[in-house]
């Protein structure tokens, strides 16, 4: 039985979550680490023919074919990054690996912290973005992978129950 401080504890964990902060060209960008699985050095990257221009290829990683997309070409985002990273993330039963400018750290937020992602003409597409974490003067932009990735299959999903 729960005493009354490890109650209170367990409700104040489950109103946070932790996300991954990644760099893409001079701004910050989160995934939810509960889908991040590891962060690694960017190996060898071989190209697939006829796939679209922000999928770089694929990569072996340790006996697992990983297809690996580029972050900044589908943000159109430009860099000259140094320090680019693969941030491996599982979505739908899938490894896919986004290549980003850098890692920066490992954040906690409370969800009243997250707020929906402002209407953007030009911008990232909004169907991208789970919201915007505030925090001071810092914004996080929340990525939906889920959207980003299988971008094409939600939309036959949803013409597919019209």
């Amino acid at each position: 039985m729960e005493n009354a401080p490890e109650k209170e504890k367990a409700v104040e964990d489950a109103a946070q979550n932790q996300l991954v902060i990644f760099q893409l060209g001079d701004e910050e960008y989160a995934v939810d680490i509960k889908q991040a699985k590891e962060i690694i050095k960017l190996p060898k990257i071989t190209k697939v023919p006829n796939t679209p221009d922000y999928v770089r290829g694929v990569v072996n990683l340790r006996g697992q074919i990983v297809p690996v997309v580029d972050l900044r070409d589908r943000f159109s985002i430009s860099s000259t990054s140094k320090k680019e990273r693969i941030i491996t993330v599982e979505v739908r039963d899938s490894l896919i690996g986004l290549v980003v400018d850098a890692v920066n750290e490992v954040f906690w937020y409370n969800l009243d912290e997250l707020e929906p992602s402002p209407e953007v003409e030009g911008g990232i597409k909004q169907e991208f973005i789970k919201g915007v974490v505030k925090r001071g003067e810092r914004l996080l932009v929340l990525v939906d992978l889920e959207s980003l990735l299988f971008e094409n299959s939600l939309q036959h999903d949803s013409r597919a129950s019209v």
